[in-house]
């Protein structure tokens, strides 16, 4: 009995250091892949990992006025939206930056499952990698389009020059359609409406809001 109550906690300890275990290597190298590429069902991929000081100063801005202005303080977690979500009944705009990094390294589409384990890993990210390594990451293998995953790939293919070089409106163009990449196009009138919105908030936040953090 006590063997196997010790080979019990033995594997329930495995399970919770799991994430530790694969998340620290990855602070310092770079994931040549994540579950989210693995899955797509366009082929090929488009994709190239590039370092902060080749992202430009606009990108990283962008996606926080976009996606997450309470980032650079929250601990992984903005339980204020969590709150508004389930009021009004729906998920979206409730997952952060981290939420969304974890998910799309290490998960699969929808699901309340995958929202615990997604809930699990993005605590352990949180705690193992500061706030620019997160956005870094996000940036590198979040997908812009059909097969197009990271902003370098995706500035190459929606705007024909590299990330660094977007202006702050193209940077607001791409981050735009994040919530649904396969079905908002980046030149399209609703990436261009929304991406409007996004200039408004980075003016607003200033290119200091992020200095704490941006670059890594």
């Amino acid at each position: 009995m006590r063997r196997t109550l010790g080979r019990a906690l033995g594997a329930l300890l495995a399970l919770f250091c799991l994430p530790a275990l694969v998340l620290l290597p990855l602070r310092w190298v770079d994931p040549p892949t994540t579950s989210y590429m693995l899955q797509s069902p366009t082929q090929p991929l488009r994709h190239a990992w590039v370092e902060p000081s080749r992202l430009g100063p606009w990108l990283p801005l962008a996606a926080v006025a976009s996606e997450d202005q309470k980032f650079p303080r929250h601990p992984g977690f903005d339980l204020e939206a969590i709150e508004e979500a389930l009021a009004d009944g729906a998920g979206r705009g409730a997952s952060t930056i981290s939420q969304q990094t974890a998910k799309n390294l290490f998960l699969w589409p929808g699901g309340w499952l995958r929202k615990g384990i997604e809930a699990w890993i993005t605590l352990w990210l949180e705690w193992l990698w500061p706030k620019g390594r997160i956005l870094q990451v996000y940036l590198n293998i979040a997908e812009f389009g059909p097969g197009i995953y990271g902003a370098q790939a995706a500035a190459r293919a929606h705007f024909g020059r590299d990330a660094a070089s977007l202006s702050r409106h193209q940077a607001a163009r791409l981050v735009a359609v994040l919530p649904a990449p396969r079905s908002w196009p980046v030149h399209g009138s609703y990436a261009d409406e929304r991406a409007r919105w996004i200039e408004g908030q980075m003016r607003q936040l200033g290119r200091g809001y992020i200095a704490d953090i941006w670059p890594p």
